[in-house]
């Protein structure tokens, strides 16, 4: 029978070669139960080797914090504004689009370009600057309570609004991307906006970098059920593109 150590040994291996580990897969591995592979887990995770998740484990810290729109923007720049110009081709002439906060729809304003007429809903007071100086864009700021840190407003006043109005496709960032958990953000208020944006949408596009995938914010804006496409860049892992395309959910890398 393999002892303690070399069931360590074995895990840290195969977390070092994947990146993460599946309690399950572990105990056909090892020829152990499902009780003895978690204790490993937490013995792992207490030293500071890995971060245990549901069911299973991973390398990297799946639980984002909150950080600044000035922050975000540097973080994989290059990868946000290919995903920011594929995402801005989908934009059709006369459309009522609804544009969510963060760094990636925020470069998304930067690339659009209208020939016609083109209506934006928006809480990010960046991205309504953005586009205010297009004469060929009518932008509808949304009100409320107004966050320093993503500069884009909250609260019942925003969903309020919402509520009467209808429109083509929602572009919208998040946090983070578990295929347990769903699409998540680092405020709960935000992530509640989030879920009433997607009802008054025919479609949702999801635009995030590859560094999203596997991670977890505070609130959860929803499970993969209520967004038809996500577009992201050439590090996300094939496994995950399977398992997202397998939910119905399109996945565009760029």
């Amino acid at each position: 029978m393999i002892n303690l150590t070399e069931r360590h040994q074995h895990i840290l291996t195969i977390l070092q070669q994947e990146g993460q580990v599946n309690v399950l897969d572990l105990c056909d591995e090892l020829s152990v139960s499902s009780v003895t592979i978690r204790k490993d887990l937490k013995l792992l995770e207490d030293k500071g080797l890995l971060f245990r998740t549901h069911g299973g484990a991973t390398q990297h810290n799946p639980y984002t914090i909150d950080k600044s729109v000035n922050e975000k923007e540097s973080i994989q720049a290059t990868e946000k504004a290919r995903i920011a110009s594929a995402a801005a081709k989908l934009v059709e002439p006369n459309d009522s689009i609804l544009i969510a906060s963060g760094t990636t729809v925020l470069a998304l304003a930067k690339n659009i370009k209208p020939k016609n007429n083109l209506t934006v809903i928006t809480s990010a007071l960046p991205v309504a600057l953005e586009l205010i100086r297009h004469p060929e864009i009518e932008v509808l700021q949304l009100g409320g309570l107004l966050r320093r840190n993503s500069s884009s407003v909250t609260g019942p006043y925003s969903e309020i609004i919402l509520a009467d109005f209808s429109c083509s496709k929602l572009y919208l960032g998040v946090d983070g991307i578990d295929l347990e958990f769903g699409l998540t953000t680092t405020n709960v208020m935000e992530a509640h906006l989030n879920r009433q944006m997607i009802k008054v949408c025919q479609k949702t596009i999801v635009l995030a970098d590859s560094s999203k995938f596997g991670k977890r914010g505070f609130g959860r804006i929803c499970g993969f059920d209520d967004i038809d496409q996500i577009i992201t860049d050439k590090g996300i892992s094939d496994h995950i593109i399977q398992a997202l395309e397998g939910m119905g959910v399109k996945v565009t890398v760029v």
